[in-house]
């Protein structure tokens, strides 16, 4: 789906830790009890169908399929129609020394996968993908009160305080924004900063996205391969356009380059590195999920409640960054943002035992 070596090498090589993190949650919970004890003891649930993404389709198969097999079930995998080859891949390496039918392949559309999910012969469905596509499976699911497993998009904010290491701030800007052409879910798309320490940041922030080459996903100098799709990079370029006509300033990328670069790259669904300052908070790319290479910017006065409210306005609550000097405002802050996990400051990795992401200190 155009990732670059060195990122489609880490999805696959980061996925090897799924089936290590399941052997240790398999077994029964025992409650001693005064004159006696209680044994909880999970049994399987049947069929488990596994709906998974485009941006990561290895990874995201195992993460969803490996538990589910574990606990007992049996699993039925729909890769996403847009990298069946790659979800053929992830499915053929999890039949191989198991029983045969306990892991089934069923490619095709969204309406496949509707069939699938409302089959009378699944007994819980697992998915990762859009929000809409979440509600919908959901509202399939009520019927049969099937139990459900949902991990859906984002449109996080990042936040960059007056006395934040404007060094790390803005490497991690620009890492988290532009990771896998920005096609994760977890993405930064809201970039917060400072208005004291806006031009210092962007100045960063721009010099590091300069360096982010787009071309062959293969070319060791390539940074950002092709985005998925024409529709995707039409979104991406929509949004971009919407954000400069409502005031927004291109300081990197952008119409020009963009078009530069289809000429250029003809054979794939380019867009490059962009960097936007002062955006509106309310342009549509600070509401709607862009999922391309895009670090949008908007000053505020510095304050932590006015962090905290732009943080907090939008229909999303994936995750979220906060950089600051200070670990007591830091922590105050991502108390109040509504959101499943707010490192502050820090590098995040996926890892299979914890819910999302695992915070790491900055090196």
């Amino acid at each position: 789906m155009g990732k670059i070596l060195s990122e489609a090498t880490e999805e696959v090589e980061g996925a090897a830790d799924k089936d290590e993190f399941v052997r240790h949650v398999r077994a029964a919970n025992e409650c001693q009890l005064i004159g006696g004890s209680s044994i909880l003891v999970r049994d399987a649930h049947g069929v488990v169908a596994v709906c998974a993404p485009w941006n990561f389709p290895v990874d995201e198969i195992l993460l969803l399929a490996i538990p589910a097999l574990a606990a007992g079930n049996a699993v039925v995998v729909k890769p996403s129609e847009v990298a069946p080859l790659s979800g053929q891949a992830a499915v053929e390496a999890l039949q191989a020394g198991l029983p045969s039918g306990l892991v089934g392949l069923v490619q095709g559309d969204g309406a496949v996968g509707q069939r699938l999910v409302e089959s009378p012969l699944v007994d819980m469905v697992a998915m990762t993908g859009s929000s809409a596509t979440g509600k919908r499976i959901m509202s399939a699911c009520a019927g049969g009160l099937k139990r459900l497993v949902l991990e859906l998009g984002g449109k996080d904010p990042f936040i960059v305080f007056e006395d934040a290491d404007l060094d790390l701030a803005a490497k991690d800007a620009v890492a988290f924004s532009l990771m896998n052409c920005g096609q994760v879910c977890c993405a930064v798309e809201r970039v917060y900063v400072a208005e004291a320490v806006q031009a210092a940041f962007e100045e960063r922030v721009v010099a590091l996205a300069r360096g982010y080459v787009a071309g062959n996903g293969l070319d060791s100098g390539s940074k950002i391969g092709p985005m998925v799709s024409a529709s995707q990079r039409k979104v991406v370029s929509s949004h971009v356009e919407s954000a400069i006509a409502e005031g927004a300033t291109c300081l990197l990328g952008g119409p020009a380059e963009a078009e530069r670069l289809a000429g250029a790259l003809p054979h794939g669904h380019f867009y490059p590195a962009t960097v936007l300052s002062g955006v509106p908070q309310g342009a549509r790319i600070t509401a709607e999920e862009t999922f391309g290479p895009v670090v949008a910017i908007t000053p505020f006065d510095g304050e932590e409640a006015t962090a905290v409210a732009l943080a907090n306005d939008s229909e999303y609550g994936l995750s979220a960054c906060v950089y600051t000097g200070s670990a007591a405002k830091g922590a105050r802050v991502a108390a109040r943002i509504k959101t499943g996990q707010v490192p502050h400051p820090a590098r995040s990795v996926a890892v299979a035992s914890l819910p999302l992401l695992l915070t790491l200190p900055p090196p």
